[in-house]
């Protein structure tokens, strides 16, 4: 085993957290996270390179040793050599990014990402400042025509018995994963579904005897619309739409849920644009793993864990990096007898990613201890309840609307 301490420490870190990980895979996957800290880069030479200097050995044994990482059982040297599954590191990962929070609310996304026409990436990932943190995942090949639903299924279920049974745990998902059966089994998984919908679907809202087409229920910006009812003629869904139209997008949000429209806000669904951030973190951003050669999805797979597990330590050591800062920060003091005025949050200007590994690299550098990590959590944005729209209003709104 490596007894560099940086490696050392974090490889005890990553066995605590995985134990289905035996000491060498763990010292492998504490290789990899910290090589791709310093290289900015999630490519095997790269790596190889800054943990062959770091352990002051040849290139070839350090790319080797970080090879054999996500190397099927067959192709590594050596007699009863193994491979793993990464499934079983899903619920253990979960557990771990949890050991962070400071809450019993939790926000998942849903997406898909490509590497080219290699590999799509169908993710989950745990939302938090601005970033997903992936805590499951299925890579399949490119240009195949293979159903996507069962995968889904199966990722959201290997999370199930990561997450208490008293939390709240909000399932974000963009138009393209628009399903009745997802839908159904996020509640079977008693998790609360906030899916966004075309305009183009039906909907019949609770004590109306019409049905309407989503997006005519906001036809202008500005305009808010939250009531339970039935989605989908033709495959009846008992949920609740919400519906905005802020005036800076070119059309509205429609999204479906479970919850009660007084429980739920349709803002929480801009933190969906989360997860694309840490697929740029992983990819062009910062990694750089749109230039992986690999072509054997569960390898990619392996080598993706790699990947989680570092964004999970920049991530939490950037939280709280960011949190002292705040702290040690002193507010402008507010002019006498004038209210202060109600500031609008400002763009992030740094990732917490990147505040984490150029804190790692630091600690590293100076020899100091890195802070401990911890994920705080914000209060979530409450809805203001609408009042209950009759359809006879409704329907000479739309028309002074045409008018």
């Amino acid at each position: 085993m490596s007894r560099h301490p940086q490696i050392y420490s974090w490889s005890k870190e990553i066995a605590s957290h995985l134990p289905g990980l035996n000491p060498a895979l763990a010292t492998a996957l504490a290789m990899w996270s910290v090589g791709m800290i310093l290289a900015n880069r999630c490519g095997l030479d790269s790596v190889a390179g800054w943990v062959s200097s770091l352990l002051n050995q040849p290139f070839e044994t350090s790319r080797q040793r970080l090879r054999e990482f996500y190397q099927e059982g067959r192709a590594k040297r050596g007699r009863n050599r193994k491979d793993f599954d990464v499934h079983s590191c899903f619920a253990p990962l979960l557990t771990w990014v949890l050991s962070f929070w400071s809450d019993n609310r939790l926000a998942l996304a849903m997406d898909v990402t490509n590497l080219g026409d290699r590999f799509h990436v169908l993710c989950i990932s745990v939302l938090y400042g601005g970033i997903g943190i992936p805590v499951a995942w299925k890579i399949i090949l490119g240009n195949t025509r293979e159903a996507w639903h069962p995968h889904w299924c199966q990722l959201l279920k290997f999370l199930k018995p990561a997450i208490p049974e008293n939390w709240q745990v909000i399932v974000l998902s963009d138009r393209g994963l628009e399903s009745g059966r997802l839908f159904s089994l996020i509640l079977e998984l008693e998790w609360h579904p906030l899916m966004r919908v075309k305009g183009g679907g039906k909907f019949r809202p609770q004590g109306w005897r019409n049905w309407y087409y989503m997006k005519d229920l906001v036809p202008r910006p500005k305009a808010r619309f939250a009531m339970k009812g039935v989605a989908y003629k033709n495959e009846r869904m008992s949920c609740t739409l919400l519906a905005c139209w802020e005036p800076e997008y070119s059309e509205a949000w429609l999204l479906l849920t479970d919850l009660e429209p007084a429980a739920a806000n349709p803002c929480w669904y801009g933190w969906r644009a989360w997860i694309e951030q840490g697929f740029k973190v992983a990819k062009s951003g910062c990694l750089n793993w749109q230039n992986t050669r690999m072509t054997i999805p569960e390898r990619a797979e392996r080598h993706f864990l790699a990947i989680a597990v570092t964004t999970l330590w920049a991530v939490a050591i950037g939280a709280e990096v960011e949190r002292q800062e705040l702290i040690e920060t002193i507010r402008p003091m507010p002019m006498r007898g004038k209210k202060p005025k109600r500031k609008k949050a400002k763009a992030r200007r740094r990732r917490l990613f990147v505040i984490g590994k150029n804190t790692v690299v630091s600690a590293m550098i100076n020899k100091t201890e890195l802070p401990k990590p911890m994920l705080y959590q914000k209060n979530w944005p409450t809805s203001i309840p609408l009042p209950p729209l009759k359809e006879a209003d409704f329907r000479l709104l739309h028309v002074d609307l045409q008018l």
